[in-house]
């Protein structure tokens, strides 16, 4: 009998190819960081939700709607709910390179999923040359740590960098989905599910209050994205 392949060269791999990723999302760690210090969170607090929530985007918008003297908590879960639907298909994606692994690790596993190990990992395993569940591990936790500690030292500089839009910070976050956009591109087939997407929630984003937009231009490029795979892969059969 041979014995399985380690993982940890798949590890590795994803440490050094994240690298890059993880030096942007730190970048608007520290914006969120010094935002979350202005809106009356303390360390500890900030420790606590960016370890144990871990969403960027809903971090985000979790600060808009924080209020120390009243804190609208049924809100705020709500919201983080919503913007993180898109969580549920990007880990049902991902389920088969996890399975050899029992299902409360492959569960545990899946926390540290972001958009960006998720695109990242997709890329990397569509090569074939992989262990996509290693390489899904590392890049999550140099995401994770670098998020959480991003994050506290923006709170704790945050008497420093009063204003992140000075130094260009506030583009990090645009400027990291730009760079994994870009990473994925596969073709001109390609434009019509991005585009869509695009355009459907830039339409609701003037229609619908709150962050439903997300949602919405997620799941219309999703479908469309869909359609087109099922109608090229129908005229090749």
């Amino acid at each position: 009998m041979t014995s399985p392949a380690s993982p940890w060269p798949s590890f590795t791999l994803a440490l050094r190819l994240f690298l890059p990723v993880a030096v942007s999302i730190a970048s608007y760690g520290v914006v969120w960081g010094v935002l979350a210090g202005q809106a009356g969170l303390s360390p500890l607090e900030v420790v606590l939700m960016s370890g144990l929530v871990y969403a960027g985007s809903s971090q985000f918008v979790a600060l808009t709607m924080w209020s120390p003297t009243s804190l609208p908590i049924v809100s705020i879960i709500v919201a983080a709910a919503i913007i993180n639907l898109r969580m549920l298909l990007m880990t049902a994606t991902l389920r088969p390179l996890f399975n050899d692994m029992p299902r409360w690790r492959a569960l545990l596993s899946m926390f540290l999923v972001s958009d960006e190990v998720w695109a990242m990992t997709m890329g990397q395993t569509a090569k074939g040359e992989t262990n996509g569940a290693a390489f899904m591990l590392g890049c999550g936790a140099l995401a994770w740590t670098a998020w959480l500690a991003s994050t506290l030292t923006g709170r704790l500089l945050g008497a420093v960098i009063d204003d992140p839009t000075t130094y260009g910070l506030d583009f990090a976050f645009t400027a990291t989905f730009l760079a994994l956009l870009f990473g994925m591109w596969k073709g001109k087939a390609d434009l019509l599910p991005w585009l869509t997407g695009g355009l459907i929630a830039i339409a609701v984003s003037y229609v619908v209050p709150g962050t439903w937009y997300i949602i919405a231009g997620g799941l219309g490029g999703s479908l469309i994205g869909a359609i087109a795979q099922h109608r090229s892969q129908a005229r090749v059969a």
